[in-house]
């Protein structure tokens, strides 16, 4: 794919956040857009924002989580266009706080919106890439995927299982050249998932980390469609998320847990809340979720905003420190062993 210009794009959970960032980037590629997301609303309002940057756009009404929705998806993304060139699975929930202090039933939605809704657009699109002998298929992880979250116990779980589900298609696509799929490991993002997210921890979940901003993600998205890799990662810590687990999995899991701890025990009360895990809410249609705008204007400006002080940039900062320290000291015995 050597241009983005007339192709055919689906992006799921594209009525705020990363979605809506993503699918007005491919709009101003010159791309065709097709929309999706639960609320009609803002679904609508986002897909205005594409034609008025000069693309055709199409917006459909999907929750992810019924496969038959995401078949129409796929259905009417062909009515429209004839074709589809690029498919972005970008849904993500999650639930904060303790596993046992949630039923298992929000612990279930989780799972089904970000594994089984991805595997739900997998399953629509892949026939029609084969039909074409072309297409490129991109999913949305995060850092998640690399390193375990303490008190977001099902959101890590689907993580895990969507990057290898990810790996294994990939494999299964070797012999299809013209078939590429990517995995996305954000760090960090500005986005309004933070107000929509399930919360049973009972205080109040306000992050005030190194944030990326959706249109960092969404520039990724479209580099992927016309240049595939197999695993990207955005910003420093979902980088240093994937080195520190994979050389010292215990000690990271470790300094993550006690960040997040101290996190909640400085945090101040707050009631528990569903979000919009089992039903969609009216708060947050916007590609940003505002967090970086107002560290800048309440904390000292940029400079301010850009240190590590949400519990992930903790617990990496952390588990960094350790990290180099316990390889330092095993640096240290090899050289004196040697002696």
């Amino acid at each position: 794919m050597r241009s983005l210009r007339n192709a055919v794009v689906v992006v799921t959970g594209a009525s705020s956040g990363i979605g809506r960032a993503t699918a007005l980037e491919f709009a101003r590629r010159g791309a065709r857009v097709v929309l999706a997301a639960r609320r009609v609303e803002p679904l609508e309002t986002a897909a205005a924002e594409c034609r008025a940057a000069g693309a055709e756009a199409v917006a459909v009404r999907t929750d992810v989580i019924e496969e038959a929705e995401v078949d129409a998806l796929a259905r009417a993304a062909l009515a429209a266009f004839g074709r589809i060139d690029v498919w972005v699975n970008n849904v993500g929930t999650g639930v904060f706080g303790a596993f046992a202090d949630a039923p298992v039933a929000l612990h279930r939605r989780v799972v089904e919106a970000n594994l089984f809704g991805t595997m739900h657009g997998c399953a629509a699109v892949l026939p029609v890439f084969r039909r074409q002998g072309s297409g490129r298929l991109i999913n949305m992880i995060s850092m998640g995927g690399w390193s375990a979250t303490p008190y977001a116990a099902a959101y890590t779980a689907s993580k895990f299982g969507l990057r290898g589900f990810t790996a294994s298609l990939r494999e299964e696509l070797r012999d299809q050249p013209g078939i590429r799929v990517s995995a996305v490991f954000p760090a960090l993002v500005d986005t309004p998932a933070f107000l929509r997210g399930a919360n049973v921890s009972g205080r109040a979940l306000e992050p005030s980390g190194p944030f990326i901003a959706p249109e960092e993600v969404a520039r990724v998205m479209v580099r992927l469609a016309l240049h595939p890799r197999d695993e990207v990662a955005v910003g420093w810590m979902a980088s240093a998320a994937r080195v520190a687990y994979a050389l010292a999995p215990n000690t990271t899991a470790r300094a993550t847990g006690a960040a997040v701890r101290r996190y909640l025990r400085n945090s101040p009360p707050a009631p528990r809340s569903e979000g919009a895990l089992m039903a969609p809410v009216p708060e947050g249609t916007t590609a940003s979720g505002g967090f970086r705008e107002r560290q800048a204007r309440g904390r000292g400006g940029v400079i301010e905003a850009l240190r590590p002080r949400s519990a992930a940039g903790l617990a990496l900062a952390g588990g960094a420190l350790i990290l180099g320290a316990e390889l330092l000291v095993g640096l240290r015995r090899k050289v004196s062993t040697r002696v």
